[in-house]
């Protein structure tokens, strides 16, 4: 059967090109902060690109020029379209032992790292509980946490205290909540808090609303069913930084490990070797953030550089980012990486070839699927 409106070929033709260059995003860089956006999702709902270039292969692509070359396009579009969880497959092949060799061997609850039929239906989690709280006033605000917990907790379960992005002045608790509800369905408390945004209150202040965060849990242990002896921090991006800040500059033994997602760790790095401006401008974030630039304040950025703070307290650390990374170079985890290594710290570099920024945002794409394996993994060895 094929079309019988008179502009079927050039209507297939253009579909082809808008999937072929949507797709082309799969394993080229965004020049633009919009087209990261639509990168995200590329890499990590491409099969759906990869279903939706198919129709330029509806009957009647060869009754055209035009239909043959949008035959041929589709046909492109929908093999980019699928080198992201490609090229996944073997980042969830070694990634059992890589965790085993780094933090001991824990055992997975989830199965595999990695699994068709997850990005195809969905990604499922348990039943959980939900509270919010305000857990601390600063500065005339009202800083509260969303609590997701077990939905039967019996007894005292470890905590997991969870820091957002947003280049340090945007952003809020809620984002990325379906980490804290996969969490709270494997037995832990998942711990999600607000904090001080930047250019009202500038570095340190975020990271002494984590401790204070820390703090509040800790008094409320009985009450919130929580173990006070077994914390971990986990952050993304800017919340990365804080994270690192928090359990790396003064360690506490409660706090036995530390997720940072694509974070900054070294500042003056950061202002030095900026991202495309028109992704991000980083000079205004870093500005904004630390009230200046490295020339007047070299101290600062230096004092808000996790990969300064690396010691024998350092506690296990779980790096994950994307080779792609637009807004945060992966050489931070390189670096940090390194520092841990050389410190004799435990810690491990989780590297994603096809992600982007905010590549976990999808709890069922190629990144969340391996990132959600690899954090159940390390909880569960460094809280044993």
């Amino acid at each position: 059967m094929r079309f019988k409106f008179p502009f079927a070929a050039a209507f297939r033709l253009a579909w082809a090109a808008a999937c072929f260059s949507a797709a082309l995003l799969a394993v080229f860089p965004a020049p633009t902060y919009k087209l990261w956006m639509l990168a995200l999702g590329v890499t990590e709902w491409g099969h759906i690109l990869a279903a939706l270039s198919l129709l330029c292969w509806l009957p009647g692509w060869r009754a055209s020029a035009c239909g043959r070359l949008g035959a041929a396009l589709g046909l492109g579009a929908f093999f980019l379209a699928w080198t992201p969880l490609a090229r996944s497959v073997s980042v969830a092949s070694g990634l059992p032992k890589s965790l085993e060799r780094a933090f001991g061997s824990a055992g997975s609850r989830i199965g595999a790292p990695l699994s068709l039929s997850r990005a195809l239906l969905g990604a499922s989690f348990g039943p959980t509980r939900f509270q919010t709280r305000a857990f601390s006033r600063r500065d005339g605000q009202e800083l509260r946490m969303d609590i997701y917990s077990p939905a039967q907790a019996h007894s005292a379960s470890p905590c997991v205290i969870s820091i957002h992005g947003g280049s340090w002045s945007g952003g809020n608790r809620e984002d990325f909540s379906w980490m804290s509800r996969a969490l709270a369905s494997l037995g832990y408390v998942a711990v999600s808090i607000d904090y001080r945004l930047a250019p009202e209150a500038p570095f340190p202040a975020a990271v002494e609303d984590v401790r204070e965060a820390i703090a509040y849990v800790k008094r409320n242990a009985g009450e919130l069913r929580i173990d006070p002896n077994r914390l971990a921090l986990i952050g993304r991006s800017a919340g990365g930084q804080i994270a690192l800040m928090a359990a790396y500059e003064r360690p506490d033994p409660a706090v036995r490990g530390v997720v940072a997602f694509y974070a900054p760790t070294d500042l003056v790095y950061a202002y030095l070797r900026p991202v495309n401006p028109r992704v991000l401008d980083t000079w205004t974030v870093l500005r904004t953030y630390l009230g200046g630039e490295p020339k007047a304040r070299r101290g600062l950025y230096e004092r808000a550089s996790p990969v300064n703070f690396v010691g024998p307290k350092t506690p296990p650390t779980l790096l994950i980012h994307g080779l792609r990374d637009e807004f945060v170079w992966d050489a931070h985890s390189e670096l940090l990486e390194r520092r841990l290594r050389a410190r004799g710290r435990r810690g491990l570099y989780v590297r994603l070839p096809w992600a982007t920024h905010g590549c976990d945002y999808n709890p069922s794409g190629p990144c969340g699927q391996l990132s959600r394996y690899a954090v159940e993994n390390f909880l569960a060895a460094v809280f044993r």
